[in-house]
């Protein structure tokens, strides 16, 4: 187990992507979402009537990927992560909209309906409880787990 948050915490905050593993009555499901971290946490919204909507909502354990589209295995590098999803409302949701309004400002020139939608979208919170950063430069295979303190 390392303590090495702070590569984690830069690497969160300069990729955008995550492919989030849901589980629901329909089975598993992966899902591609932008999201922004306050922390270790990763706030992302989503429609509830999505396959992986629908499936935090009968399922909240979710597992989810950070990284990019690489071309050389010695090169990877990456977050996985395992945790619970949060249905953001109130003060929680509005905190999470300015978070990635920050991260992401080309929503302030979206078309109206785009900015629109983004209030009847759900917002959510993947808080996890188990967190590796990968990294092949290290070995192949080569993964530390960080300590996560809430």
């Amino acid at each position: 187990m390392s303590d090495g948050r702070a590569p984690v915490l830069a690497y969160l905050a300069v990729h955008r992507v995550m492919t989030l593993a849901t589980t629901g009555k329909e089975g598993v499901w992966a899902a591609a979402v932008f999201y922004v971290n306050d922390g270790f946490d990763l706030i992302f919204l989503s429609a509830g009537h999505t396959r992986h909507g629908r499936n935090i909502a009968q399922n909240p354990r979710v597992a989810a990927t950070v990284q990019e589209d690489y071309a050389d295995w010695a090169d990877i590098k990456g977050v996985q992560c395992e945790g619970r999803v949060l249905l953001l409302e109130g003060d929680e949701r509005d905190t999470a909209v300015t978070l990635y309004a920050q991260k992401y400002p080309f929503l302030q020139r979206a078309p109206a309906p785009i900015r629109a939608a983004l209030h009847h979208v759900n917002w959510y919170r993947l808080c996890p409880d188990r967190l590796y950063f990968v990294d092949n430069s290290k070995g192949f295979g080569h993964r530390d787990e960080v300590r996560l303190t809430y």
